[in-house]
């Protein structure tokens, strides 16, 4: 059985699409506590695709502005500073997780609705707890699953016995085969592109939510979003009905039956708003 490296799949990872210029630099400003609007919006205004979204967006009946808005420094002012994070790491990340991943039995645009609603969900759970640094729940659960861009290649060529379906979680077969699995790759992905040390270890502990440490609250939140969307068969794939929920994610955020059922709720109908509002490169 051949062994890979992690300098060997990070640089698979590293034939990935890196994020635009522009949204780093964007995002950057608005992870700070000084952001300035005007500054974010003559970043965004020299990007083609990111300006055309935010005009997009803030010209949609979501807004419902009496007037046409013209230029991208109108725009962010009228969708403000939470949801311009969000739309501008959407349609930023979507290019490539909007991509089919055959290794993993999952077809166009079904990771990137997965990845959505997962983020969505964390980010919805943080509002409900009125927490701080909310739109990092929302980028944690986008980027849960990156790790699978790099390992999907290679997972094509497996050829899997039925034994080791039946006796081994989809994370124990990623580590034989690899010595490393996707959330762990993930991780070290995300440690790579300097993100911050609290988004590095939710990515690696998602599926151990209680192995998070200090950043436990967003393991379980975003936790909780991936199993809602295995349960709404979003995204689940040849591995998805091999995770199981840890229910001491549900005890520690102490969501109530009527919380999950709302969440259920809330995801469906803004995933269904996000596709509607962002057109990813190459979708259809």
């Amino acid at each position: 059985m051949m062994r890979y490296t992690l300098d060997d799949l990070i640089r698979e990872a590293g034939k990935l699409p890196p994020l635009p210029q522009a949204s780093q630099r964007a995002l950057e400003l608005m992870r700070s506590p000084d952001c300035n609007l005007s500054a974010v919006a003559d970043v965004l205004a020299v990007d083609q695709v990111l300006s055309g979204v935010v005009l997009r967006v803030a010209n949609s009946a979501f807004y419902g502005m009496p007037n046409r808005i013209a230029t991208v420094h109108q725009a962010v002012v009228v969708i403000g500073l939470q949801a311009l994070y969000e739309i501008i790491l959407a349609a930023s990340l979507g290019s490539f997780l909007n991509r089919p991943l055959p290794g993993y039995e999952l077809r166009k645009g079904e990771l990137w609705r997965h990845s959505l609603g997962v983020a969505i969900c964390a980010r919805t759970i943080a509002q409900k707890r009125q927490w701080k640094n909310i739109e990092e729940f929302y980028f944690a659960g986008l980027l849960s699953d990156i790790g699978k861009l790099a390992l999907e290649k290679l997972l094509r060529s497996m050829v899997f016995s039925l034994n080791e379906w039946q006796s081994a979680s989809f994370l124990e077969i990623e580590r034989s085969y690899f010595g490393i699995d996707h959330a762990m790759l993930g991780a070290e992905m995300a440690r790579r592109w300097r993100l911050p040390e609290g988004l590095v270890a939710v990515i690696a502990h998602h599926h151990n939510p209680a192995a998070a440490g200090p950043y436990q609250a967003q393991a379980y939140a975003v936790h909780i979003g991936d199993s809602i969307m295995m349960m709404l068969g979003i995204g689940v794939g040849r591995d998805g009905l091999q995770y199981a929920l840890d229910e001491r994610a549900v005890a520690a955020l102490n969501l109530t039956e009527v919380e999950q059922e709302e969440l259920v709720s809330t995801v469906m109908d803004q995933i269904e708003m996000a596709e509607m509002l962002i057109t990813l490169p190459g979708a259809g």
